[in-house]
Formats: C-alpha cells, structure tokens, sequence
C-alpha cells in the first residue's frame, strides 16, 4: 500500500551500523529524557546518569541488544528507580 501511494519502506534498522559514539549519544538522550519525566513527576534530582546506572545494573552478561535497552529505559518506573536508590543508600553506593 506504501508503495502505491509512492512512499519508499524505511530500511530496517542495523545497530552495527551506529558508532559507539552515536550509540552513547543515543543512550544519554534517552536517560535524560526518562530523567525529566522523573522531574516532572516531583523527583528533581534525578539524572540521566544514575538512570543508566539502574538500567546497565541488570546487565550483567554483556551489552544486550539497543531495542532493550530501548525498551528498559523507556519503560523504567519511577517506583523500581526509586527502591533501586534506597536500597543503594542502604549499601553505602553512590
């Protein structure tokens, strides 16, 4: 149907063909964001950098695929963040 109404089909995506610049750009965007939708919720000392801190945690065995990490950034409660953050507190972590 996209090609009858003469719209070209986007090419699927290659994460190989991202730099790990562009690739750690990309991620700081992303945390950053889900740190302002953190402030918007009444937690304003939120940053991006303790975000990925949360995410990269679980990955243990490596760096998964970028549509996960996508995806548990982007899905990232505030609740889970926040326990997270506590039970650091508790250890002594910054």
């Amino acid at each position: 149907m996209a090609e009858e109404q003469g719209l070209e089909r986007e090419q699927p995506f290659d994460e190989g063909q991202m730099t790990d610049e562009e690739l750690s750009a990309l991620i700081e965007k992303l945390c950053m964001s889900k740190a302002e939708e953190f402030h918007m919720l009444g937690y304003e000392q939120v940053t991006g950098a303790e975000v990925w801190s949360f995410v990269s945690d679980k990955y243990k065995s490596g760096i998964p695929p970028l549509h996960r990490m996508v995806n548990d950034i982007m899905s990232l409660k505030v609740t889970s963040f926040m326990n997270w953050m506590t039970m650091n507190a508790f250890r002594g972590i910054e």
